[in-house]
């Protein structure tokens, strides 16, 4: 080993292939990055000041905006900053440190999401139980269990990694510092670690997923018994915009991080790792306000007020 140097710091590849296209990529996610914070900012904000969302499921709502500003907020400044640096690089506890953030608060979104899906079967198949069940003191302690577990799931991967040695190449293919392009420069054996990750992603995955499904199953169920078809067409329309955050959130995880085998494209991961960082956090306010009437029945009280005021 002593006839090797240790490697402590990464260069960043990101998409430097695009090499003509950097400053065109850079006002791109720039502006889509500034719109997330604001539109999940937003939504925050109405929840916060209007008493008509002062439910639980905007309570989940407002900590879903929130995690959303955290996981993109992790990779899309030092995104930025090297799109538009020639000095990509990265100390390996930098890269440790924006990982463990990263998918932390990753798990930690999957898991309120998984909680907003009981929310809603609370809701819809138990209407008469749910002030009693959803109350103040129990929505807040689901969400710092969400928080605990979410970090704690990515403590013991983490740890692992600093365990390990690095002896050259330094290139990262990627543009933050994923977890299966590091292991793929370590001298040392990492085998158990590719291990634990799959198995401990396809667990979380499939777990958190099989919860949210037997959720709608037994929602679909109880809707399918309301008489008046403007009743299921309400209740359907509360779930459906979590449905589709759902699909979107699961699906490029699975494609990502729960696929088994070696041999997958590093362009195409790092395009859906984009999509998953970059563009879905800027589309899910507009999908949860898009078909939420009372939000949008807010909003627009909100803005008439402004309108009022400045006149």
């Amino acid at each position: 080993m002593s006839n090797f140097s240790v490697v402590r710091e990464f260069v960043l590849l990101g998409f430097s292939h695009l090499h003509e296209f950097q400053i065109l990529l850079f006002a791109f996610i720039l502006l889509v990055h500034v719109l997330t914070i604001l539109g999940n900012l937003a939504i925050i904000t109405l929840t916060c000041l209007d008493s008509r969302l002062h439910s639980p499921m905007y309570f989940f709502l407002c900590n879903f905006s929130l995690m959303e500003m955290l996981v993109t907020s992790t990779v899309v400044p030092r995104m930025l900053v090297d799109l538009l640096s020639t000095h990509k690089t990265m100390s390996l506890a930098e890269c440790l440190t924006q990982s463990f953030f990263y998918f932390s608060l990753g798990s930690t979104t999957f898991l309120i999401l998984t909680v907003m899906a009981f929310d809603r079967y609370v809701a819809i198949c138990r209407p008469l139980h749910y002030p009693t069940i959803m109350n103040g003191p129990v929505c807040v302690k689901l969400v710092v269990v969400c928080w605990v577990v979410g970090f704690l799931l990515i403590v013991s991967p983490t740890l692992q990694k600093t365990q390990l040695w690095f002896c050259g190449p330094n290139v990262i293919d990627h543009f933050f510092c994923d977890s299966a392009p590091l292991l793929k420069l370590s001298c040392s054996d990492t085998h158990h670690i590719e291990l634990m990750d799959f198995f401990l992603s396809l667990l979380f995955v499939l777990s958190t997923m099989l919860l949210i499904v037997v959720s709608y199953v037994l929602i679909v169920t109880a809707v399918l018994h309301i008489p008046s078809s403007s009743g299921r067409q309400k209740a359907f329309s509360t779930c459906a915009s979590h449905l589709t955050v759902v699909v979107l959130g699961y699906g490029s995880a699975i494609f990502i991080y729960v696929r088994p085998g070696k041999g997958h494209s590093t362009q195409l991961n790092k395009v859906v790792a984009l999509v998953t960082a970059v563009v879905t956090p800027f589309l899910n306010p507009f999908i949860f306000t898009f078909r939420n009437e009372k939000v949008k029945e807010v909003l627009e009280d909100m803005t008439g007020f402004c309108k009022w005021e400045v006149l």
